[in-house]
C-alpha cells in the first residue's frame, strides 16, 4: 500500500531527483548515491548486506527505499543503467 501511495503522489522518502545533480537521476538524498547504481550493483550479484558493508553511510532504510523506488520505476532505472554503460 505504501508503494502505491508513494508512486501516485510521486514522493519518496529520502529519494530525490534534482537537475544537475547525479545527472538528474533519482538518488538517495543523504548519500548522493543514484538508485540505478544500487540496482546495477545488485544485478551484478551484490546482496543487501554487501551494500551495507561496502557503503557504511548507507542505511537499511535507504536500501529498502531504493528497491521500492526501482520497483515502481523500472523503465527509468533501466534507461539510467543503459546511459551509464554507454559512457
Amino acid at each position: 500500500m505504501q508503494l502505491l501511495v508513494q508512486s501516485l503522489s510521486n514522493t519518496w522518502q529520502e529519494i530525490e531527483k534534482t537537475p544537475g545533480v547525479c545527472g538528474g537521476d533519482a538518488r538517495i538524498v543523504t548519500t548522493g548515491i543514484p538508485i540505478w547504481s544500487l540496482v546495477n550493483y545488485r544485478l551484478l550479484g551484490a546482496k543487501d548486506v554487501r551494500f551495507l558493508q561496502d557503503l557504511p553511510h548507507l542505511s537499511a532504510a535507504d536500501v529498502a527505499n531504493a528497491w521500492a523506488y526501482a520497483e515502481a520505476h523500472p523503465e527509468e532505472i533501466e534507461a539510467a543503467i543503459a546511459r551509464n554503460e554507454e559512457a
